[in-house]
């Protein structure tokens, strides 16, 4: 049986240089699943989401961090891009939001470089993860274990290496969330 979300509001945090295919999939998964996702952002209009190094589609931004509350939703996800992990993990307020999830035991799914600003958010340290292999070195500098698997779930932390993990890390999102 499939997930059914029934409305719950996810948000998903992300900035230019988002790895567009980790925004659009979940993003569909999670809405075909009836659920309600919202891009939060660092400022307010529209983001640049790339493919790879290329440049991909625009996002209209639904909520600027500043509005934004963390007990209005169910579920975060944090999709990967090198440029939007680092914009991310550069932003006390998103760094913020994120930390208030695992404080108040909401499910988060993370890909790729996202993971970064779980290292920022102290939320790392202790856990069993993935992330794209390059920031294996961060994490373990963190404290966590990291293991090379398309998708790790660790208690309510969802977490994936890369684009291709994407139908694992879909699948166990929706099942957290649900």
């Amino acid at each position: 049986m499939a997930a059914q979300l029934n409305g719950a509001r996810i948000a998903f945090v992300a900035a230019d240089g988002v790895e567009q295919v980790e925004l659009d999939q979940p993003w569909a998964a999670i809405r075909d699943a009836g659920g309600q996702p919202e891009l939060i952002s660092l400022s307010s209009g529209k983001i640049q989401a790339f493919n790879h190094i290329d440049h991909g589609d625009t996002r209209s931004v639904d909520v600027e961090l500043d509005d934004a509350n963390p007990d209005n939703y169910v579920g975060l996800v944090l999709p990967g891009g090198v440029a939007n992990g680092d914009f991310v993990r550069a932003d006390e307020r998103a760094v913020r939001f994120v930390k208030s999830f695992f404080t108040s035991d909401k499910p988060v799914g993370v890909i790729c470089h996202g993971g970064w600003v779980l290292i920022e958010a102290g939320v790392a340290t202790g856990r069993r993860l993935t992330s794209w292999p390059s920031l294996e070195t961060d994490f373990r500098n963190a404290g966590a274990e990291w293991v090379d698997q398309e998708v790790v779930v660790d208690g309510k932390l969802v977490t994936s290496r890369k684009p291709d993990d994407l139908p694992a890390f879909t699948k166990a999102v929706l099942e957290q969330f649900a």
